[in-house]
């Protein structure tokens, strides 16, 4: 879900004119953290230790990275006003800010012997990141419609296949 959610928004600020290098960026922070998320849930920390930390790394410093750069990205992109009330910005700003000081506070607890704390705000880190995500809704309340195209990437020695286009529609209710 994390990483449809990553390849709608990369899309969305693309159309809106972000700087195609920034976003591609961020494109690949976000499905890191999405793979990050995956791994996290799927290896057990008292199981596999090391294959653990670097999904929790990806979940939570890509993801938290990934979500900097959106902000960033969402400023660059003046041309146009940006969907929703004037204060998610400054909601998204701050959650970024207190999940910054949450990741500080849990590695520093974690190499003092407070576990319990460090997991605290480990889980703390993790439902604001999820929270990041939901706030997205904000910016894709704007979407109508969304189509995928997939292209064959022959060399063009052969004629190519017309292109496959999937269409999805929203329902007006």
């Amino acid at each position: 879900m994390a990483g449809t959610i990553c390849l709608l928004r990369y899309h969305q600020l693309q159309g809106w004119g972000a700087p195609p290098g920034w976003n591609q960026v961020s494109l690949g922070a976000g499905l890191l953290s999405a793979l990050g998320t995956s791994i996290v849930g799927n290896f057990q920390q008292t199981l596999q230790l090391p294959t653990h930390l670097v999904g929790a790394f990806l979940a939570f410093a890509i993801g938290l990275s990934y979500f900097w750069l959106q902000l960033f990205l969402a400023r660059r992109v003046n041309s146009q006003p940006l969907p929703g009330a004037p204060w998610i910005s400054p909601l998204r700003i701050a959650l970024c800010g207190l999940c910054s000081s949450l990741m500080v506070a849990m590695v520093v607890l974690h190499f003092w012997p407070l576990r319990s704390a460090a997991a605290a705000c480990e889980w703390a880190v993790a439902m604001i990141l999820f929270l990041l995500f939901g706030l997205f809704a904000v910016d894709f309340a704007q979407l109508g419609s969304c189509s995928l195209r997939l292209r064959s990437a022959s060399l063009h020695l052969t004629p190519s296949p017309p292109d496959l286009q999937l269409s999805i529609q929203t329902l007006q209710l």
